[in-house]
């Protein structure tokens, strides 16, 4: 059975899917066809149920919600990391709310934390990988960063104002949770549940032969050098990506409740996880 699997193309990701990429582990019958976007682009599809199992931001789930089920390993989860804002220099709360925020997209879970942090701003959207000159070239005051700019800001001359990941942490004692894993409905519970076993080893494998899947994941880097990548495919790449477990699901729970609460959302959030 054929599986598009949708990803953006970044070394964590590319890390996840290297056993998938090189035939290292057993795939129950299904044959992955890798579809590469980026995030906000994979989000929109799946408004669409277009791929049948993809990466999306979990700000989007409740949009989804009756197309996918959420798998429960391959999140992108930071324990007192993630996306940050950045600028010429730190500006205080007062001051980011008294200027234009470019952001890498409305159906961002960066963008969602940013409006739970700072309540109604200002922004405008771009390209996530447009974001770092938009800044740098004087056309944004401040900008919001996903990827791996979270990485390489401060050594453009760029000050941090706020990590949402740190923010979230001290809010709720939780990682926040950034991207999903996503499998659609329609497969059927079997099909589901060995389609879920598969990736799962999939990212297993990659954490046991971390030398191979990370050679792999550089073709992804964008620039990275190879310390770079190592470190942020170890950000995102670890035992909550594996498995949620009770603290992952928690967050997830949390965030998504703390969006519901300011309106983001127009019907309830139902959460559901491949058993």
């Amino acid at each position: 059975m054929l599986i598009r699997l949708g990803h953006s193309p970044d070394p964590d990701d590319a890390f996840m899917f290297w056993a998938l990429a090189a035939g290292a582990i057993d795939t129950r019958g299904f044959e992955f066809e890798h579809v590469l976007q980026d995030i906000q682009t994979l989000s929109e599809w799946a408004l669409e149920g277009r791929l049948e199992t993809t990466a999306m931001s979990l700000a989007s789930y409740p949009l989804v919600q009756d197309k996918y089920a959420i798998l429960p390993h391959g999140a992108s989860m930071g324990s007192g990391y993630g996306p940050v804002v950045v600028g010429p220099r730190a500006l205080s709360r007062d001051e980011l709310l008294d200027r234009e925020i470019v952001v890498p997209g409305e159906m961002t879970t960066a963008f969602l934390t940013l409006r739970l942090c700072l309540g109604e701003f200002r922004y405008r959207v771009l390209p996530f990988d447009q974001i770092l000159d938009e800044v740098l070239e004087g056309r944004a005051d401040a900008g919001l960063l996903i990827h791996e700019g979270q990485l390489t800001y401060a050594s453009l001359g760029l000050e941090k104002s706020v990590d949402l990941g740190e923010w979230w942490l001290l809010e709720t004692g939780l990682p926040l949770p950034l991207g999903i894993n996503v499998a659609r409905r329609d497969l059927g519970e079997e099909k589901l549940h060995d389609l879920s076993e598969v990736l799962r080893e999939s990212i297993r494998a990659g954490l046991d032969n971390r030398e191979e899947a990370m050679k792999y994941a550089m073709q992804f880097g964008r620039g990275l050098d190879e310390g770079l990548t190592d470190r942020f495919v170890g950000m995102y790449v670890n035992e909550l990506t594996e498995d949620y477990g009770d603290e992952g699901r928690k967050a997830v729970s949390e965030l998504l409740g703390r969006a519901e609460a300011i309106g983001f959302y127009a019907r309830p959030v139902e959460l559901s996880f491949v058993s």
